[in-house]
């Protein structure tokens, strides 16, 4: 009697948008090889115990291939298929074989908790997959976990790290992914309706064998001290998941924060998802919030190519202040992920419908691209070091970030309230430079409104846990502003929002300096109404910007005399 056992080690969702380092959960799957037929049952103890016959090994590795219903799976979209398929990767993983789903299958995926981990190419081809989450077991079990055999490890000899270290000073088995925390500083201390006291100073980059660091995603703090360090082994070659067509049955739990995460989970570096679908039905008048349908952290290189996704229904929950506040959910979230791209997608809701929050959400990324993208909103929470926008065009929730380096839109039409809002709960930052170029902007998507090209708020009354930057430099080039709809009141658009209305001379006293941007350069910058752009509603805060301008541009109205 022969036995191959392999034990799979299945990681926990994302309970929330800021997560740790994956972790494992002790669910195992017991993969054997007896004379008997091919079969998948469940002991006990909910595990996994799959048997695939002798010949069936041979002629499945003959094939280079196993589809679902090799192990059983129905397809008839009223069976719950979840078993097979966790069953069908974890052979697939075992011989390195393709996952091909059943043509024009439809598999049912019920609350039960059970993950399948893909490691190999997997083929979701035209099939279908009805993820019903109306009665979950465990809302962080992801249905579909993306990660690698390759362990993590604790590199030795590194007592502190400093910002734009280029080497690490040890050397590494190969290329790493590299997660660096102090928990003794804590950043991002948010302001506002969900005000919190910060997370702990994490950073992530890679390095490469010698511990050079890739300064394209630069190391972005100090850590004079380190708690924790891993190092996560990079995959060098690419995992490809292609087709599938996916619904999700909204959950109907108590409209709070309690995040399911019952999607695919990516935590593997190397990987492209191209031509997947999600839709979303069953929403109704509350819910629980989602942290991505597809949700990408602790990784880098993932691309996202000619994929349709669905914005989720908004629901409102009493936020840390006592209030009211609209609870974010997601069909897309990153957490510590780097050089991620979204390349052709869209969503399958209106992007200027403000019943559905915006797509995307992301903390600690570096290097976010969209191109050729159709969505209701970019989105950097706890920060993004560089980001690209081209070729795209958001709605009504339009761009919204804090970060670092720069920040790059091109041949994009924006639909925001801004051309982009620096959000005010993590201190309206940008530590670097926007360059925006060739692109339209249609403030509020067209409704009445009194236009600014950056939003935020500042009063520099509050400690954030870091010194907050308004851009040094803005550059904008050949920038139309449809203005058509407008205020009878309105003046034209600002190049600043009103970013602190008591700030209006120098009595005012900022405890957390809020650093000013030093230049801003403005070419071929036209609007609608004929009106040209006005320095701010607030034109002493931004007194000392040196502006750079086409004739005629700008029009900056007198500072009113000081009372």
């Amino acid at each position: 009697m022969k036995y191959l056992l392999l034990i799979f080690f299945l990681f926990p969702g994302v309970i929330s948008m800021v997560q740790g380092q994956t972790k494992s959960l002790p669910e195992n799957v017991v993969i054997t090889s007896e004379k008997n037929k091919t079969m998948v049952r469940i002991n006990g103890n909910g595990e996994l115990l799959i048997n695939v016959s002798p010949k069936d090994v041979i002629k499945f590795k003959a094939k280079g291939f196993v589809r679902y219903s090799d192990f059983g799976a129905i397809g008839d979209g009223k069976t719950d298929d979840m078993d097979a398929i966790a069953a069908t990767h974890a052979f697939a993983n075992q011989h390195l074989l393709l996952v091909k789903a059943d043509e024009g299958a439809t598999y049912y995926i019920g609350g039960k908790s059970r993950t399948a981990q893909i490691r190999t190419d997997t083929d979701f081809g035209t099939a279908a997959f009805i993820i019903d989450d109306t009665n979950v077991e465990n809302r962080n079990s992801d249905v579909f976990l993306v990660n690698s055999s390759l362990q993590s490890f604790k590199p030795e000899g590194i007592s502190s790290i400093k910002r734009n270290q280029e080497k690490i000073g040890v050397a590494l088995p190969g290329t790493c992914l590299v997660t660096v925390t102090n928990s003794n500083i804590k950043r991002y201390i948010r302001f506002g309706a969900n005000q919190n006291n910060g997370s702990r100073q994490t950073d992530i980059f890679i390095a490469d064998k010698n511990g050079k660091v890739d300064m394209n995603a630069p190391i972005i703090w100090d850590f004079d001290q380190i708690t924790d360090i891993t190092a996560l082994p990079i995959d060098h070659t690419t995992l490809t998941i292609t087709g599938g067509r996916f619904t999700t049955i909204a959950n109907r739990a108590e409209s709070k924060y309690t995040y399911y995460n019952r999607g695919m989970a990516i935590r593997r570096s190397n990987v492209l998802v191209d031509g997947l679908q999600h839709l979303i039905t069953g929403e109704g008048d509350h819910g629980a919030p989602y942290g991505g349908f597809i949700n990408i952290g602790d990784c880098s290189y993932v691309t996202v190519r000619n994929t349709v996704l669905t914005g989720h229904k908004m629901y409102q929950t009493i936020g840390a202040a006592g209030v009211t506040v609209s609870m974010g959910t997601y069909d897309l979230s990153l957490n510590r992920a780097l050089n991620v791209s979204f390349v052709n997608c869209r969503q399958t809701n209106d992007i200027d419908d403000n019943r559905y929050w915006g797509i995307l959400g992301s903390n600690y990324c570096k290097n976010l691209e969209y191109d050729k993208c159709t969505f209701s909103r970019f989105d950097a929470h706890m920060g993004v070091a560089n980001a690209t926008i081209r070729n795209s065009t958001l709605g009504h929730q339009g761009i919204n970030a804090i970060g670092s380096g720069t920040f790059t839109v091109e041949n994009s039409t924006i639909r925001g309230g801004s051309l982009i809002n620096l959000r005010s709960d993590y201190g309206s930052t940008w530590q670097g430079e926007l360059i925006i170029r060739n692109c339209i902007f249609v403030p509020a998507g067209g409704k009445a409104t009194s236009a600014s090209l950056i939003g935020g708020s500042n009063s520099g009354q509050h400690d954030f846990g870091y010194t907050c930057y308004m851009p040094e430099r803005i550059t904008i080039e050949n920038l139309r502003i449809d203005d058509s709809n407008h205020k009878e009141d309105y003046k034209g658009p600002a190049i600043f929002g009103n970013f602190n209305p008591k700030m209006t001379d120098d009595s005012y006293m900022e405890k957390f300096p809020y650093i000013r941007t030093r230049e801003v350069v403005l070419r071929k910058v036209t609007t609608t109404s004929g009106k040209p752009l006005r320095l701010s509603d607030n034109p002493f805060m931004f007194k000392d910007v040196k502006v750079n301008s086409d004739k005629d541009v700008l029009q900056v109205r007198p500072l009113s005399p000081a009372k």
